[in-house]
């Protein structure tokens, strides 16, 4: 049920297509954040006007809430809710990380220099605090930030959530670490990893059913040797694909040698999918490295904020409730079709952010979500046609 042709390089850059059950991704292509089975302010409908081709969902939190139980009664996570594309779920380890080492070194994916600040890869970083989890050699246990009831996650019982979800592509349990972590935990954690890699997989393989494709977790944060052993072993261990995944650094400069350093030792014929990582200018340099699938909750969290993307603005990015756009009669982004951009202002925009209309929040939503697809479009066209450098320089050098 699941196949992954490669159609065009550009370099390393690489357009392609994913065969799920439910559907064909056309890569690279964005993966919109559902961590809760739904994408924030918008329908189904609207992701289906918008063009989003796949949703990533996520074990830790839709197990504490409604439970995998509940959803498989429902008659599993594509029927719960409404979405008949493809699915992903992440296993939780980013969350597990969140609450544990990011919040006792108040960090976020990537390290930002002033700790409470929004970090250039459009993360925050968490107040520092109690850690709520304990990792062992078996699993992690962790406190609901819900209602602090204890939970113990296992590779194998990870594996049991993400079967009974029932999305098409599934993440093993890993464990992220921090930027702030040294060079001796961060080895032991990637070694972990790898066990559990090793047991999730074969947990998976007794199971399997071939509705499902998993993909094994790339870890060993910013450091060289540790990055290159993990994505060697990972690659050898037969998984359906791979993912990228914990610490990416500290700075931008730091991700991009991450994945050099990684990139080149998983197979070609596989995908790769980047975790946590999707800004406009990201989105060059990762698809120019030769990522397949990445997801991001940034445009959907910016949107709940009034920032909203624009081609020809600093950063790709606008702020709706600047007083400049009281009375600007322009769409969001002249060279956007979306919903928003062919019938609002932004004008009206900024008056249902200043009024604190729910409906601003879902026509930023949409915008933002438009945007990166229309963008995502354009990156694959450009592949095929082997002109990404030229894209790539007209977005960024312009």
């Amino acid at each position: 049920m699941f196949a992954f042709d490669l159609l065009a390089k550009e370099g390393e850059a690489r357009a392609g297509k994913l065969v799920t059950p439910h559907g064909v991704i056309e890569t690279p292509a964005f993966v919109a954040v559902g961590t809760q089975a739904t994408v924030k302010a918008v329908s189904m409908e609207d992701l289906r006007k918008i063009g989003n081709q796949v949703i990533i969902t996520n074990a830790y939190h839709l197990h504490l809430q409604p439970g995998e139980d509940l959803i498989e009664r429902m008659g599993g996570l594509h029927r719960f809710m409404g979405w008949e594309g493809p699915l992903m779920t992440d296993s939780g380890g980013f969350q597990i990380f969140s609450l544990g080492a990011g919040k006792e070194h108040g960090v976020g994916k990537i390290a930002p220099i002033f700790p409470e600040e929004e970090d250039r890869g459009g993360h925050f970083s968490s107040r520092k605090g109690k850690p709520l989890v304990r990792v062992d050699e078996d699993g992690v246990e962790f406190i609901s930030h819900l209602d602090g009831s204890p939970h113990r996650f296992t590779p194998e019982r990870v594996m049991e959530i993400e079967r009974k979800l029932g999305a098409d592509i599934i993440l093993v349990l890993d464990e992220c670490t921090s930027p702030l972590h040294d060079y001796h935990y961060t080895r032991a954690a990637m070694e972990r990893t790898h066990r559990w890699a090793v047991r999730a997989l074969a947990k998976f393989q007794r199971t399997s059913d071939n509705s499902q494709a998993l993909l094994g977790i790339v870890q060993g944060g910013a450091y060289r040797d540790l990055r290159q052993q993990s994505a060697a072993f990972i690659a050898d261990q037969g998984f359906d694909g791979h993912a990228i995944g914990g610490s990416l650094g500290k700075s931008k400069e730091e991700m991009h040698l991450v994945l050099e350093w990684t990139i080149p030792l998983l197979p070609q014929d596989k995908p790769r999918h980047l975790l946590g990582i999707g800004e406009i200018g990201d989105i060059f340099e990762v698809v120019k490295r030769g990522i397949d699938l990445f997801d991001c909750a940034a445009p959907t969290r910016m949107a709940r904020t009034g920032t909203l993307f624009a081609k020809k603005a600093e950063r790709f990015r606008i702020h709706i409730l600047n007083a400049q756009f009281k009375d600007d009669p322009r769409p969001i982004d002249e060279g956007c079709n979306c919903h928003t951009c062919c019938n609002y202002s932004r004008a009206y925009l900024r008056h249902l952010f200043v009024a604190k209309e729910l409906s601003g929040i879902r026509l930023a939503t949409i915008h933002n979500l438009y945007f990166v697809e229309s963008l995502m479009r354009r990156i694959r066209a450009a592949i095929t046609e082997r002109r990404l450098a030229a894209l790539r320089s007209e977005w960024l050098c312009p």
